[in-house]
């Protein structure tokens, strides 16, 4: 087995840059682990926030809809993207009869038209 004080003088200079860029390498992808986490986080938070020709809507519409003044199911459903709403809510027995604060189910389209 060779001896230390037998390896050439360069190798013997390059061994302790060599510890110290596998250090460097080590830190630095631990920080990409860490930051790529993060960014898709970020990148999910973005992912919600849909853009309808230029125009950004404030969010999709939730799974429980409370009606509000002046809606109808049309509007509903062009604002939330679905156009399955009295089939889905069988307490709906007539499309027309909609009031404020009815309560109704909302499963949003990913994709709107």
């Amino acid at each position: 087995m060779p001896k230390f004080s037998k390896i050439p003088k360069f190798a013997k200079s390059c061994l302790p840059r060599a510890d110290a860029s596998s250090w460097y390498c080590a830190v630095f992808l631990l920080a990409l682990i860490l930051f790529g986490g993060s960014v898709r986080e970020y990148q999910e938070e973005a992912a919600a926030a849909e853009v309808v020709r230029g125009s950004y809507l404030r969010r999709p519409c939730d799974e429980i809809y409370v009606v509000g003044e002046g809606e109808t199911l049309h509007t509903i459903s062009d604002k939330c993207g679905d156009p399955f709403i009295v089939e889905r809510n069988p307490h709906i027995h007539d499309p027309d009869d909609v009031f404020p604060g009815l309560v109704i189910k909302i499963i949003p389209s990913p994709y709107k038209s």
